[in-house]
């Protein structure tokens, strides 16, 4: 157990408000926020974190303060989520180097983690993920991890840790990535050949458009996930003009749709939305959408609270379908219009009604396959 206070820095309340304060439906005046004290986050379902480390993207900025920035909007929302908790626990300190920070992020959402909650982290470059991903190799716990970006960080000839962070993260040894998924990568951005290697790892990657076609075929991939990483290159820059990777990608409204759909995955345990530069920003337009994602993931959150549990009678529809010789048993919650479907040794994975509909017609789902080639 380590003592959090030698990692976390407070929350200036007073700078980020402007001295004026705020209502009383405000997001600000009901969560427990690290500003004097350390709150107690014993009954916290969510414990929001930021971190200030963007070394890894190149930028030796010591003053970037996107956690903050993006705080000063996310505060001004209004509360609606009574059944969910939050604490707001302050900074991540910045290490002397790289490595030192990566520790810190590490250590407190190992601790966090340790203590069953769900850590969200704001700031910082995309590389702050391998750190995210070391607290899961800290407890020895395998996982499946989803991010979400316009590229594919695995460029092993670029010096800079946020385009080659994914190495580390897929093929480092010992490796606790069960499986991967990548959302929204922009084929132009990656080279063909990234995407063999992908898919000879079984790893799935889900092209900007498709995804796009259809976002609630992403519902499944996200609901599965343990950990996720949002890249805000992923949103086009029209609507996060902080991030100047593409004029292409998601929309602002489907990012929230997307963060949504984390925040409903019963699975996840850790959320980090990075990528963020203030001074690259308009009026803080892209802050404002990174709170406004935040509002939505916490919507999902309280969402999946309403969710049953299998085995719970009367709450799940079932469809049998002549998939296999035995037959394929999918499910659908009446309280929530989620699918499941029944694999030959009988584990339940999360799917779409499309995959249903696909089994109906005695067509394998894709979705089906490639959860048999991954064993």
């Amino acid at each position: 157990m380590y003592d959090l206070h030698d990692f976390l820095a407070p929350v200036d309340i007073h700078l980020l408000n402007e001295d004026s304060g705020y209502n009383d439906g405000q997001f600000a005046k009901h969560i427990n926020i690290y500003s004097e004290e350390l709150p107690d986050i014993t009954n916290a379902d969510i414990v929001l974190v930021g971190v200030d480390e963007f070394r890894g993207s190149g930028n030796f900025n010591e003053r970037i303060n996107a956690a903050n920035v993006i705080r000063k909007q996310l505060y001004q929302l209004h509360y609606w989520h009574f059944d969910t908790s939050i604490a707001d626990i302050g900074n991540i300190k910045t290490g002397a180097s790289l490595n030192d920070s990566y520790a810190a992020v590490k250590t407190v959402v190992a601790e966090l983690l340790r203590m069953n909650k769900t850590v969200v982290i704001i700031g910082g470059s995309h590389d702050i993920t391998l750190a995210q991903y070391f607290a899961y190799k800290e407890l020895n716990k395998a996982i499946e991890a989803t991010c979400i970006d316009a590229t594919i960080d695995l460029r092993g000839e670029s010096p800079l840790r946020s385009e080659n962070f994914l190495l580390e993260m897929l093929t480092g040894e010992p490796n606790f990535i069960r499986h991967y998924n990548h959302i929204g990568f922009q084929s132009y951005f990656v080279h063909p050949r990234m995407l063999e290697t992908m898919d000879k790892l079984r790893f799935d990657c889900h092209r900007v458009g498709r995804a796009k076609e259809n976002m609630e075929e992403m519902e499944p991939v996200l609901r599965n996930a343990n950990m996720v990483s949002f890249d805000i290159n992923a949103i086009k820059y029209s609507d996060a003009p902080s991030t100047r990777c593409s004029p292409n990608g998601f929309t602002g409204e489907e990012a929230c749709v997307l963060t949504r759909y984390v925040g409903m995955s019963s699975q996840l345990s850790s959320f980090g939305i990075y990528g963020y530069i203030p001074a690259e920003d308009v009026n803080e337009l892209t802050a404002v959408q990174i709170a406004q994602m935040l509002w939505y993931f916490i919507d999902g959150k309280s969402r999946s609270k309403q969710e049953a549990a299998f085995g719970e009678s009367g709450l799940f529809n079932e469809f049998n379908t002549a998939l296999t010789d035995e037959g394929t048993l999918f499910l659908q919650s009446r309280r929530t219009g989620r699918w499941w479907m029944q694999l030959p040794d009988k584990k339940m994975i999360a799917c779409s009604y499309n995959d249903y509909v696909s089994a109906s017609k005695n067509e394998i789902p894709e979705r089906w396959m490639r959860a048999q080639e991954r064993g």
